[in-house]
């Protein structure tokens, strides 16, 4: 743990003193929850921390970027040094169209569920909480055919196991003013009983802007090749929105996750090993957030949460406050 925390905060000094690199912003932030449960057999509270991350953004030149976060709270090993590491790459901005991304990055899959930083999402459904990976390293081209457009192309590791391979494509952009996405469309390789198959993830994450209202809907589709049924057999739905009056949020969040018990291979094995064939999931809660400094520096958050698998009543009461130790004027 102390070389989890010492090697980046070394780095992140050496970067600042650099001649010619110039570090735009060395910040950190946490978060920490009292999370109470309300069960069939026991009523027990966890007083917890969930995150202390090290954030270091910066340029070697005018277009050459670079970004790390670092979670100074996982543990480091020899078999898996990166454990800890979700953001350690260099952006090459070729021209204003063109980009090239490398090194370890998020596993580019769309929706806004996944798509959000974690120490901003209080519970997820078990779509984005049963992936195995969620950052990798491998390369990313990206496109920009009009401004605020961008299209990229990801290869890297598979999001449900690390040692295969997933191809991803993806687009950030708009298709109205009131209306953000994040799609993708996702080659994601998996394990079965005589070696691996393939499946295709289709993520449609839509973010709906009207005023202080903001609402997301994902909508997800999965089907392995050579499954029956390619549409509407394997997916998911997750409906989010938030209401802002003043320096409170109110927050609401809703999904729902189907795989049909058909969907098995020849062994009576699941095609999906991220939702398996018979699951019908559903879960929900609402919240409330309070900003005390009329920005994200400091949160105060209670949320209640609820799903039909554990039938658990989940409350969270919790802080998140972040800070900037370096920030180039």
């Amino acid at each position: 743990m102390k070389r989890c925390i010492l090697l980046p905060l070394l780095l992140a000094g050496c970067l600042a003193h650099a001649q010619q690199t110039h570090v735009d912003e060395i910040s950190i932030d946490t978060r920490a929850t009292i999370h109470q449960v309300w069960e069939y057999t026991a009523d027990p509270t966890q007083f917890q921390g969930e995150y202390f991350n090290l954030h270091i953004k910066g340029h070697l030149t005018d277009k050459l970027s670079f970004r790390i976060r670092q979670r100074l709270n996982k543990p480091v090993t020899l078999e898996r040094p990166f454990n800890a590491t979700d953001f350690l790459y260099l952006n090459w901005d070729i021209n204003s169209r063109w980009s090239v991304t490398m090194g370890k990055y998020a596993v580019l899959v769309g929706g806004y569920e996944i798509e959000s930083a974690p120490i901003d999402v209080y519970y997820y459904g078990a779509f984005s909480n049963q992936q195995s990976v969620y950052y990798s390293f491998g390369p990313i081209v990206s496109y920009s055919p009009a401004a605020g457009q961008k299209i990229s192309l990801q290869i890297c590791s598979s999001p449900v196991a690390e040692h295969l391979a997933s191809f991803n494509l993806y687009w950030d952009g708009r298709l109205a003013p009131f209306w953000k996405t994040v799609w993708s469309t996702n080659l994601v390789q998996t394990y079965a009983a005589d070696g691996t198959r393939w499946m295709n993830w289709i993520a449609l994450g839509n973010k709906f802007l009207m005023g202080p209202v903001f609402v997301d809907i994902d909508l997800i589709n999965r089907a392995a090749f050579g499954q029956a049924r390619y549409l509407f057999s394997d997916w998911t739905v997750i409906g989010k929105a938030i209401w802002s009056v003043g320096k409170w949020n109110l927050c609401t969040k809703l999904g729902y996750e189907y795989n049909a018990a058909a969907n098995v291979d020849a062994d009576g094995l699941s095609f999906d090993p991220v939702i398996e064939a018979g699951t019908n999931y559903f879960y929900g809660g609402a919240g409330v957030e309070y900003f005390p400094l009329g920005n994200d520096n400091l949160r105060l958050h209670a949320v209640y949460f609820r799903d039909n698998r554990q039938r658990n009543n989940n409350f969270d009461i919790g802080i998140t406050w972040r800070f900037t130790i370096w920030k180039r004027k």
